[in-house]
């Protein structure tokens, strides 16, 4: 652990764990149905408990926060203030609500909108709104990234070889393609929890959950997953390793990748080479692969831009492209898929909010360097920025525009950045800070003010 001369003290509890003052009166009942709905989400009882499927328990907590929610805001001390990208979320909305009348398929985009997306609306909103302290976002991030990693690894335990690992989950876990993509979007949390983890126990657990989860991208042969996961640890190993001083942890994440690679699955790096190449794809037995090939996902692509350019206002309607296309296969980029079915107006709106998800994060970042802060709250903005990372380069390869979990990480976003707004707001000299980082004491007026070592 990092002080000034390179080591952070313990980390214990900080003026974060709790709530600013003006949302003390916030519902607790709600931030409680919002952690159930993630935890229904994540781990998807209905694929592994018979008959509980048709009990829809996971849109019955989203439900009950969203009127928590509603009932809370209803009051005068429940009112704050929506963030900007949460704004852009509902106009993104609007704007999808109007593409249907204009729709190819009229029905499917209708689904697709009511069904899919209004739910990522609704988990950005309850998230962006009720997530007040540190301990609240820890415990859905600490859902998110344990789930993850525990259904990777039962995956490859219960995987067969001789094909691509799927997830043991249905839902966005099933396909390998979107199976690595939240590997590597949960990647970059588990690390932060390994360095927040105390004792060897927990440590362990969290390493060979780790271990598993980059070994699991390999298995999958994905190679926007692959894409992702290197994004994503690149700037984890920035945040963590070098900006946080931690050279032992960049030598151990180098002998860990080279004995990942030699170990690894067979063919994978011939399939690696395809992205560089653009030869036909391999599969997991080393043969090439006629009905998914490099050159077909090139097709998909300029047919994309050729419908978006085509219906630049309203698109074909959200969930059409497949249709449209006449091969029923998606675009495999999020971008221009949504540009194709919902128009620019949409895609403009998505790009905003995730440069906003962005700025908050950086914005976070700042204020840990000219306001007293403690590791946690450090390290959690690390693994944010890691994981946001990730999905700005795997989007490029992959429909995960009506998914839930880019959504999650946008409203993440917009937390901790209240949560950091909202502490450096603190009068100073009130408030015990224990676990900070080594600093100097300065005096403001009223009180004592604590600048951050790596200030100096």
């Amino acid at each position: 652990m990092l002080t000034g001369q390179g080591e952070l003290p313990a980390i214990g509890p900080t003026w974060t764990e709790k709530p600013h003052n003006e949302h003390k009166q916030r519902d607790p009942f709600a931030y409680r149905a919002l952690l159930v709905f993630s935890i229904l989400y994540y781990t998807r009882p209905e694929d592994v408990i018979p008959g509980t499927a048709f009990l829809h328990v996971g849109k019955i907590a989203g439900g009950i926060a969203l009127v928590a929610l509603i009932a809370s805001l209803g009051t005068k001390k429940g009112r704050v203030k929506l963030p900007l990208e949460i704004k852009l979320l509902f106009l993104l909305l609007l704007q999808m609500c109007l593409t249907i009348p204009f729709a190819y398929w009229r029905g499917g985009a209708f689904h697709t909108v009511m069904d899919k997306f209004s739910k990522a609306v609704i988990v950005g909103l309850l998230i962006s709104m009720l997530v007040l302290s540190i301990a609240q976002l820890r415990k859905l991030l600490y859902v998110q990234a344990a789930s993850v990693a525990t259904m990777t690894v039962v995956s490859l335990l219960i995987h067969r070889g001789g094909g691509r690992l799927t997830g043991a989950l249905g839902g966005v876990f099933e396909n390998p393609n979107e199976l690595a993509i939240n590997i590597a979007l949960n990647f970059p949390f588990c690390a932060a929890f390994l360095l927040l983890a105390r004792g060897p126990m927990k440590k362990g657990l969290w390493f060979l959950g780790i271990l598993g989860m980059l070994y699991g991208v390999m298995a999958t042969y994905s190679r926007s997953g692959f894409l992702a996961l290197a994004i994503g640890a690149a700037i984890a190993l920035w945040e963590f390793g070098i900006r946080g001083r931690r050279l032992g942890l960049v030598f151990l994440s180098a002998v860990a990748a080279l004995t990942l690679l030699l170990i690894g699955p067979s063919h994978y790096l011939a399939r690696l080479e395809t992205i560089v190449t653009m030869r036909e794809d391999i599969d997991p037995n080393g043969k090439l692969m006629s009905g998914d090939s490099s050159e077909a996902r090139r097709d998909l692509l300029k047919e994309s831009l050729k419908v978006m350019t085509h219906n630049p206002l309203f698109g074909v309607g959200p969930g059409n492209f497949e249709v449209v296309s006449g091969n029923w296969h998606v675009a495999h980029n999020t971008y221009t898929q949504l540009g194709a079915e919902a128009g620019i107006p949409a895609l403009v709106l998505f790009i905003a909010i995730l440069a906003l998800a962005y700025r908050n994060l950086s914005r976070t970042q700042k204020l840990l360097r000219h306001h007293p802060r403690d590791a946690e709250l450090l390290i959690l903005t690390g693994g944010l920025m890691s994981s946001l990372g990730a999905y700005l380069v795997g989007a490029f390869f992959a429909d995960t525009a009506y998914h839930l979990f880019p959504y999650y990480l946008v409203a993440y976003t917009s937390a901790i950045y209240r949560i950091a707004s909202n502490s450096s707001s603190e009068k100073p000299g009130q408030t015990k800070v224990p676990g900070l980082l080594e600093s100097n004491q300065r005096t403001y007026g009223q009180g004592t003010k604590t600048e951050p070592a790596w200030t100096r």
